[in-house]
């Protein structure tokens, strides 16, 4: 196969790498395996335009996208568009589709599982047409994100850090909005302080990401209104993998879910994996089921 892989310079563990060495490296590894790997390495901005490139060519029979789930998420969209494999190099903070896909984190121990790896379908989200692999989310997980864009840091610790401290403001003051749902032929209105909904649902872990990719429903999640007390417990039942047991959160499993939001104050935004984007009144949010072909571990 003719493989072109991407790289995201200016994501977290490529920030601190000799990417020269790696590309060279990365291209004996599939060479090894039969397969013709041609590498760039590029500035975080220029990785749309670059993908798409990629995608188009006739004689790419697969592309690979390396950076963060920001990076990771805009290849999907391509990929999925392209109809092409698409294979990934976790190296931003969280790594959470790799997770579920169950690839090595080190971008190094990842090159030889995708070179001798098998390509599998997978199921996708899209938000307004706007592909995801991870999440859209409202309310307490946007707050923190928006708090956490306003501290600075430069490495990966220092995003956790951040992350922290953005988490134990939002702790401290809770969000309540809001919303109407319509899903399966049922509507609601409901006042909340937290939605999620999650390409396919999520597994019983501390990092809110699915264990299997493939069983053709989105994870749609509510979080009734909360004080600081009970926000202070649902974070600690998300670190322990207990989400559903905590008695603030209904879970539904659903293919497709709308939702309108009655007041949107200007500032409003919601996060679609990772990425904080402006929020309108109405999302239409749906599963795409195996229609996303991915490249993962052999035999898992």
């Amino acid at each position: 196969m003719k493989i072109k892989a991407v790289l995201n310079r200016d994501g977290g563990t490529f920030r601190t790498a000799d990417m020269d060495a790696y590309a060279a490296h990365a291209k004996q590894v599939f060479q090894a395996a039969g397969d013709e790997l041609d590498v760039a390495v590029v500035a975080g901005r220029e990785m749309p335009s670059e993908l798409d490139v990629a995608a188009a060519r006739e004689d790419i029979d697969a592309i690979i996208a390396g950076g963060g789930d920001g990076t990771i998420s805009t290849a999907a969209g391509i990929a999925w568009r392209s109809g092409k494999p698409l294979g990934i190099i976790p190296a931003g903070t969280m790594n959470l589709f790799a997770r579920s896909l169950k690839l090595p984190l080190d971008i190094w121990s990842v090159l030889p599982v995708l070179a001798s790896g098998d390509v599998q379908n997978t199921d996708i989200g899209s938000v307004n047409g706007r592909a995801f692999v991870h999440q859209f989310s409202a309310g307490m997980h946007a707050r923190m994100v928006r708090y956490r864009n306003t501290l600075p840091y430069r490495s990966r610790a220092g995003k956790i850090a951040a992350n922290v401290r953005a988490s134990v403001g939002v702790l401290m003051n809770p969000p309540e909005f809001d919303i109407e749902f319509y899903v399966d032929g049922y509507r609601e209105h409901r006042r909340i302080s937290a939605i999620s909904v999650s390409n396919n649902p999520f597994g019983q872990n501390g990092l809110m990401f699915s264990d299997d990719l493939t069983t053709g429903h989105l994870g749609f999640y509510l979080a009734d209104p909360l004080r600081p007390s009970s926000a202070a417990k649902l974070a600690v039942d998300i670190l322990r993998g207990k989400l559903k047991q905590n008695a603030a959160i209904t879970e539904m499993k659903v293919k497709a879910v709308d939702l309108h939001f009655p007041k949107v104050y200007r500032s409003a935004n919601y996060v679609l994996d990772g990425e904080l984007i402006p929020l309108g009144r109405d999302i239409s949010i749906k599963l795409h089921p195996g229609e996303l072909k991915v490249i993962v571990p052999k035999d898992v």
